[in-house]
């Protein structure tokens, strides 16, 4: 049966008013992250992805990854990324040449890099390194830049008093493994690989340093502030995770790297929730950055040290750890 007009146009208006009635549902804002490497260190932002926190805090993001800090801070000063993470030195430099970025959360407070020997090598002191071949990461990286400044400060020249033999990152166990050098300058995982086959752990700069800002996270100051504190806040969450369900985060690293021996990983991960690399908290302290930006003026990437109290944005900090536990 055919509806009158009327009556049709009574069913259209109380069609449209149901419609209009249904709440809708609140879509996630899209986020991207750009990561320098898909790399151990930032266990922290995978933590935050694989348990949702960024959803929690209503973030659809997306990680991608630059293959160089500077890559990553650049997709960042070109607005193609809101945020980054990588060493807070690269901000530090961005920011000596007027750019208006600055780092708003920690990713690893500790100098994550160890020196490791063959089993016959004789250490008990940085100088019993003089005269050997080093394997170490190509430069600029941090953990050959550490290793040349730990022998200036002792009294020696990297260019004369030891041979480096820089290779890509991340490849340095192959040539220490296959007796290229008695010596070698390593990240995780790769320090727990040569680890395995009987290496030994003769330094870590961990506990040379202590708190040392090494990774972080860098924003635009114009950057949206309700994003960054749903970032900042995800990252907090993650943090408190990790050191509170070390074995889900063993399993999360695993996960993220399947390429790698899960003895590996686990090593890995205890290593660095122990030494205190993997923070307890997204807060950078000020000894933290000024110990990490000493480092880069030393070796003549800073002539000075940005203003800590506006460089290292507090105020999404003290929200963020303000959180319930």
């Amino acid at each position: 049966m055919r509806l009158s007009c009327k009556a049709a146009g009574i069913f259209a208006i109380i069609a449209s008013l149901v419609i209009s009635s249904v709440p809708s549902v609140a879509q996630d804002k899209k986020v991207t992250i750009s990561q320098a490497f898909q790399s151990m260190l930032y266990l922290p932002f995978y933590v935050a992805i694989n348990k949702g926190y960024f959803k929690d805090q209503g973030l659809d993001v997306s990680k991608e990854t630059a293959g160089s800090p500077t890559a990553a801070l650049a997709a960042v000063l070109s607005d193609s990324a809101e945020f980054s993470i990588h060493g807070p030195e690269w901000t530090a430099i961005a920011a000596s040449k007027g750019a208006d970025v600055n780092i708003i959360s920690n990713v690893v407070n500790g100098a994550a890099v160890w020196i490791a020997t063959t089993p016959d090598f004789k250490y008990e002191k940085i100088q019993d390194v003089k005269g050997e071949k080093v394997v170490a990461g190509l430069m600029p990286t941090t953990s050959t830049s550490l290793f040349m400044k730990l022998l200036q400060d002792n009294g020696m020249d990297p260019k004369s008093d030891v041979d480096i033999l820089q290779v890509q990152i991340g490849s340095e166990p192959g040539p220490f493994l296959g007796g290229q050098a008695k010596v070698a300058v390593l990240y995780e995982p790769g320090l727990d690989q040569v680890a395995a086959q009987g290496m030994k752990v003769v330094l870590g700069f961990p506990e040379e340093y202590g708190p040392y800002a090494f990774s972080s996270v860098t924003a635009k100051k114009g950057v949206d502030p309700e994003t960054a504190q749903s970032v900042v806040n995800a990252m907090e969450m993650a943090f408190r995770f990790m050191h509170a369900n070390p074995d889900e985060t063993i399993a999360i690293a695993q996960k993220e790297f399947p390429s790698l021996d899960k003895k590996v990983v686990e090593a890995a991960v205890k290593r660095m929730l122990k030494e205190n690399v993997y923070p307890t908290s997204v807060e950078t302290t000020n000894d933290a950055f000024e110990t990490a930006m000493k480092t880069q003026i030393a070796l003549g990437n800073l002539k000075e040290a940005p203003d800590y109290a506006t460089f290292v944005f507090p105020d999404y900090v003290k929200k963020a750890m303000a959180l319930p536990k």
